[in-house]
């Protein structure tokens, strides 16, 4: 081998070795543009709730996060191109994944003529050019291009914002779709009752979907076995998060929402909750090791989120953020979030005392 060769590379593996071994450095200390402030906020999933929940149980937390002034938020939710992506690859993305995770875009494709990849660039042509005081048909048609790019819940967003004498069928909602939009606009879901409902009233123009299920999908040899293994991992811990689950039960039956998040957002619910799960299937005595195939999806997912949550306030030096997500979730995009060059994570417990 010739001799510079030889010396470069072995300054290369001397480099990438001292890399390997030091913690990614803090170069935003001198920053011109401030921070970027980060707020993740863990959530208990509506859909879960009692037939005495009442959205109007929400309003401590949504003015809390109100004063906050996010103006960038992200969501819990599969974006139209990672569904687009997933629907194209049968072979390797489950399709039953895609009919679980992803809004069915047929009727608005129907109505707009536009397939998710053509609707996604319609709403990016569409924001680029947004006039600081839209129209009622400007915002219907803003709708019709979310739903058609698999982004139901911005299509919320724009849905509230109309007037309530404007929110009709026109400028590419058809009938079906005002349905569509209304049924979702009352569901038990954390997006719209809290994240959508957040950004009209902040005076935002959409949300940012930012989940991933591309990665979670672990190869398994043996789907029964592997399921076993992991609930007995679980069944291990039982009694460490017994205490943790039935507290959150009690303030969401008194309808103490507030309370609620304060609690499953508190450095206590998810130190016990995330070791009595995550921990525990790590330690799986499986010979297949199915608890740590298990933590790998997640992380995986939690890595994608977290790529997804940076890439969208990317443009923003210095904006505020706040990322909607199941509490889960907390303490993964905290940590990798908090990694990020010119980021500031924002204390949840400040915030919702």
């Amino acid at each position: 081998m010739d001799m510079r060769w030889a010396a470069a590379l072995l300054l290369y593996a001397s480099v990438a070795t001292s890399h390997a071994q030091n913690a990614l450095p803090r170069l935003d200390q001198h920053d011109a543009a401030p921070k970027t402030k980060v707020l993740v906020v863990g959530m208990t999933h509506l859909r879960n709730a009692p037939e005495s929940f009442q959205p109007t149980m929400l309003e401590p937390l949504l003015q809390r996060l109100a004063a906050y002034k996010p103006t960038i938020i992200t969501i819990e939710q599969l974006s139209g191109e990672t569904c687009d992506l997933m629907a194209r690859y049968p072979a390797i993305y489950d399709p039953q994944d895609v009919t679980t995770y992803c809004h069915d875009t047929s009727a608005a494709k129907a109505a707009t003529g536009f397939d998710i990849p053509a609707a996604v660039a319609g709403v990016k042509r569409t924001l680029a050019e947004w006039p600081a005081t839209p129209t009622p048909a400007q915002r219907r048609h803003l709708a019709a291009l979310f739903l058609a790019a698999g982004d139901d819940t911005s299509a919320a967003v724009q849905w509230m914002r109309l007037a309530e004498a404007e929110r009709h069928a026109g400028d590419g909602l058809d009938e079906a779709l005002v349905a569509d939009i209304k049924a979702r606009a009352t569901r038990n879901n954390e997006s719209v009752l809290i994240a959508a409902t957040l950004a009209a009233r902040l005076g935002l123009e959409r949300v940012y979907p930012v989940d991933d299920h591309t990665g979670d999908n672990v190869p398994i040899d043996d789907p029964k076995a592997y399921g076993k293994a992991v609930q007995a991992a679980w069944d291990t811990a039982k009694a460490d998060r017994q205490p943790m689950l039935d507290k959150e039960d009690a303030l969401m039956k008194r309808g103490d929402l507030l309370g609620l998040y304060r609690h499953i957002n508190s450095p206590d619910y998810l130190r016990v909750l995330n070791r009595s799960d995550f921990g525990a299937a790590i330690a799986d005595p499986s010979p297949r090791h199915y608890g740590q195939l298990y933590v790998a999806g997640w992380e995986t997912r939690n890595l994608r989120m977290a790529a997804n949550i940076r890439f969208a306030f990317a443009p923003a030096p210095g904006t505020r953020v706040l990322t909607i997500v199941g509490s889960m979730h907390k303490p993964w995009l905290d940590s990798l979030l908090g990694q990020m060059q010119g980021v500031e994570i924002v204390d949840a417990g400040a915030v919702l005392r």
